[in-house]
């Protein structure tokens, strides 16, 4: 898994520090989300996707394992989470 924040689009709510605080931090001088590690373990994946669920301002994607750019820059197997935490794959219709 490879983590990707926005920092220019990040309004410091600091809700990724509070779900992943050995992944996320914030600046001091102005609260804007800083990475700790681009590759966290395995065993934060969880986390990770709560963390990019909770953003409110969307400055935080994630990629896996297997994601694929397709030819429209498109990633393949990447998906939206929805407010709980769930991973829906571009696709899916409900």
């Amino acid at each position: 898994m490879k983590v990707i924040v926005d920092q220019n689009q990040c309004v410091a709510s600091g809700q990724c520090v509070l779900a992943t605080p050995g992944v996320f931090d914030q600046r001091e001088e102005d609260g804007i989300v800083v990475l700790l590690t681009e590759t966290p373990p395995e065993d934060l994946t969880d986390d990770v996707r709560q963390a990019v669920a909770l953003c409110p301002a969307q400055a935080i994607w994630m990629e896996e394992e297997g994601d694929k750019v397709d030819e429209q820059g498109a990633v393949e197997g990447e998906g939206m989470v929805d407010e709980q935490g769930a991973v829906e794959e571009k696709g899916d219709k409900q």
